[in-house]
């Protein structure tokens, strides 16, 4: 995400739905579940199967809007991605027009529904105009994923105030502007999942007094909003991924003047996983905290590092 402060109005909102889409991509007719019909700790459960190759793939977030904040790409785009295929319709949220756009035309390529919503989630007045939008055009939120980010990496004797306030502005402010609309829906729900992402530079990292500050930050906001919100039946989980490979990653090695493949390299021998992760490895456990096979879990902070975090 661009560290510019300039909101759009989400006016610019585009909505691209498909409707039929899952269906004619896998070319089988879904069957209701009867299964579906319960009622589940996560309250009601309303999923579809879709049927294929013999097996079944359950869309447990069926009927549910899903907002994913940084969702032009990298891991918010991985998540968009994975939460669609679980059967939500998903918000991309994204401070550039032109990306929200591109990041909704993939989803709509794989037979999702989604809407874009330009917004700098920094901003007060942009969060509580685009989620009215979302509510109106999309329907009630019942999943929120907190992922915008912007880095602004230097030693403290050279970071600026300004460096500071942008990556607190966007990582903190933003998840709670985002949190505190959100909830709303959730409440009257008396169901949701809000799943905040920290970073494993929480526990202290060279050059990243604001980022390291935030994103540990994050982790008691998480802790917190479980407390707040759990008696409505909502799920407040955050997420820390160590080095995934990314754009801003490999920003962050164009800035140093370190070559990507090097950076890579030698983090290699630091992750007892033996590879880099990749968006799809942390979008995978948010869908998982989205699920009512989480249910039980709140207030947790997930490391999604390749080894034990450190």
């Amino acid at each position: 995400m661009s560290a510019s402060r300039s909101a759009r109005s989400p006016n610019l909102a585009r909505r691209h739905d498909l409707g039929h889409g899952r269906e004619q991509l896998r070319q089988q007719p879904r069957a209701r579940d009867p299964q579906c019909a319960r009622e589940s700790h996560a309250g009601p459960v309303g999923c579809v199967v879709d049927q294929y190759n013999g097996g079944t793939v359950v869309n447990f977030l069926a009927n549910k809007v899903a907002v994913v904040t940084g969702a032009a790409r990298g891991i918010g785009a991985a998540t968009a991605a994975r939460l669609a295929a679980d059967g939500a319709a998903v918000a991309v949220l994204d401070l550039n027009e032109g990306d929200v756009e591109g990041a909704v035309g993939e989803l709509v390529k794989g037979g999702a529904t989604a809407a874009g919503f330009p917004c700098d989630v920094s901003d007060s007045a942009a969060v509580e105009k685009t989620f009215e939008a979302i509510r109106t055009q999309l329907g009630p939120v019942g999943v929120l994923v907190n992922n915008a980010g912007v880095l602004r990496d230097n030693l403290l004797f050279k970071m600026s105030e300004d460096d500071w306030e942008t990556v607190m502005g966007v990582h903190l402010r933003g998840s709670f502007l985002c949190a505190r609309e959100a909830q709303k829906s959730m409440v009257d729900q008396r169901w949701g999942k809000i799943v905040n992402l920290s970073s494993s530079s929480a526990l202290g990292a060279r050059g990243q007094a604001n980022y390291s500050a935030a994103k540990a930050g994050i982790q008691a906001f998480t802790k917190t909003l479980a407390i707040e919100l759990g008696p409505f039946n909502i799920n407040v989980n955050a997420v820390a991924p160590g080095f995934i490979e990314t754009a801003m990653t490999r920003a962050t090695a164009e800035r140093i003047g370190v070559p990507f493949d090097e950076v890579k390299e030698s983090s290699l021998h630091e992750i007892p996983m033996r590879r880099i992760g990749q968006p799809e490895d942390v979008a995978a456990v948010i869908s998982f905290l989205c699920s009512d096979d989480a249910s039980y879990v709140a207030g947790q902070t997930v490391y999604v590092t390749g080894g034990p975090a450190s």
